[in-house]
């Protein structure tokens, strides 16, 4: 086998000749003894006026055996096998329950929000009616945040598992093949909750379960060593072992952590504002003019380094909008979403800064208390799910006392903007780094701050800003036996695809597999 790479100008389409003919050149091998031409990856080159597409591809002699990709789509009845109870439908939750199945383990899904279908009803009425459901909505609910938040599969997370394994059950689940290749692989939040309903009847047919509208609020260890489980409605499951992947949001499992005296850490976790540009002058600044036919819309990541802490992109947008997050009635949450086609007028990302335990002294229940403090002064300024927002330029510009606020340009997001001074709104050190983040992101993306670039507050979701701590060899709790947290609820993961790695990992722990 012989891996290399090649390009071809990004208008071309190349055939399968083209690269079976770049196989033998790198081989040093007459065409006819190439057997198989296998692309591995594609990915946009925009460093020079002339744009390339480049291609990694693996080229197998006569002969040779190209690898299977793993997967953990494989059907076997579980219906009478010992149960584990999985507390969480989202990506770790979700693989999870897979990978116990294919160990012929059955697994009890237990999800606070509802199935895929009627989540949208939620997610809609959010912007139309301002009426929030806590437990339904952009972050609870079949599929987890992931699902109505873009679908991007981006991760650097191959040390801990198999991404390719992850990647191909996606696909045989119904998402397009070419995610296993291209470099930053996206879904599109219009097709994800169809090959999560998928999963779900998969998860059914082999004897899984699933129970919706079951917020868990009390966890208790049974004599055995086992866990009861008890729900807001009444429900109750016992199980050998739990795996907890409830996601960054579940503020309320932390705190009953925390009065049960079990151990959770504070960690840092990043926040700032969502940054909203006409997509057009993203396209302009990384492909030199205006975008062609052929090329996507353009993507961007930025980080610098201000007052010794970093202020990066994050969870980038091309072609998307804007959605209101929150989790709780009386707060503002922003997040973005891109279709798989990524074809909005607007281009938006996270532009946070870190914030560690030592900004906000008090342990982890301080950490939970900053966040939503953040999120109810966002909600305060307009007494509704309209975001505080202002100009780039302006909220540059601006300081305490010193306030500048044009008219607002126009927005994706749905529930609305109000024109405010987000210098007042966000905690001051926040402010200070963003400030100073934005003119320096424009001497690497030319054209970046502009007036015509929209500020929304708050993005505040990020990751956890708590950690439940574990046994990095068993993944148990510290404190807890046959309780297993994982994915990024518990502070171990950030993306669909590293959650689902985390939510895999947990689940060969208690099958006795071997880590990799």
């Amino acid at each position: 086998m012989k891996e290399f790479e090649t390009a071809f100008e990004a208008s071309y389409a190349p055939t399968e000749e083209d690269f079976r003919t770049a196989a033998a050149k790198a081989a040093g091998v007459p065409l006819g003894k190439i057997a198989e031409v296998r692309l591995l990856r594609r990915s946009i080159d925009a460093r020079s006026r002339k744009i390339l597409r480049r291609y990694r591809l693996a080229a197998y002699l006569q002969g040779e055996v190209p690898p299977v990709t793993a997967s953990y789509s494989l059907s076997q009845d579980v219906s009478q096998k010992p149960p584990v109870i999985v507390i969480g439908a989202g990506p770790a939750g979700l693989f999870a329950a897979l990978r116990l199945i294919c160990s012929g383990r059955r697994p009890i899904i237990l999800e606070r929000g509802k199935n895929v279908h009627e989540r949208k009803y939620d997610i809609a009425a959010i912007s139309r009616t301002g009426c929030l459901n806590p437990d339904s909505n952009y972050c609870f609910g079949e599929g987890g945040a992931g699902t109505f938040s873009d679908g991007k599969l981006y991760t650097r997370s191959n040390k801990r598992g198999d991404v390719g394994a992850v990647l191909k059950t996606f696909t045989d689940f119904g998402a397009d093949p070419m995610i296993r290749i291209d470099a930053h692989p996206h879904i599109g939040s219009d097709r994800l909750p169809a090959i999560v309903e998928a999963m779900r009847s998969h998860i059914v047919e082999c004897g899984g379960e699933y129970h919706f509208s079951s917020r868990v609020t009390d966890l208790q260890q049974t004599p055995g060593g086992g866990w009861k489980v008890l729900c807001d409605n009444g429900s109750v499951f016992e199980a050998p072992e739990v795996i907890l992947a409830t996601g960054h949001s579940a503020s309320d499992i932390y705190r009953l952590f925390m009065r049960k005296g079990w151990a959770v850490e504070a960690k840092g976790f990043a926040l700032g504002v969502r940054a909203e540009h006409p997509q057009e002058h993203i396209d302009r600044a990384q492909y030199h003019g205006p975008r062609m036919p052929w090329l996507p819309a353009a993507e961007y990541s930025l980080v610098e380094q201000v007052d010794g802490r970093g202020v990066f992109s994050f969870c980038m947008c091309p072609g998307g909008i804007l959605v209101p997050s929150s989790t709780e009635p009386g707060t503002v949450v922003t997040n973005g979403m891109s279709n798989s086609r990524r074809n909005s007028r607007w281009a938006n990302a996270g532009i946070v800064t870190s914030v560690e335990p030592e900004d906000v002294p008090g342990g982890p229940e301080a950490m939970l208390d900053f966040r939503e403090e953040v999120e109810r002064r966002c909600y305060e300024v307009s007494a509704s799910f309209c975001a505080p927002a202002q100009r780039m330029t302006d909220f540059v510009k601006s300081r305490r006392g010193k306030s500048v606020v044009s008219a607002l340009p126009r927005t994706s997001y749905a529930p609305g903007a109000f024109a405010t001074d987000l210098n007042e709104v966000l905690p001051d050190f926040v402010a200070d780094r963003l400030r100073k983040a934005f003119p320096a992101f424009d001497r690497k993306l030319r054209g970046y701050y502009t007036s015509e670039a929209l500020l929304l507050a708050v993005e505040s979701r990020t990751s956890s800003p708590v950690r439940l701590p574990r046994d990095p060899q068993t993944l148990q709790h510290i404190d807890l036996q046959n309780l297993y947290p994982c994915g990024e609820g518990a502070g171990y993961s950030g993306g669909i695809v590293s959650s689902a790695i985390d939510g895999i990992r947990a689940a060969e722990r208690i099958c006795n597999i071997l880590p990799y």
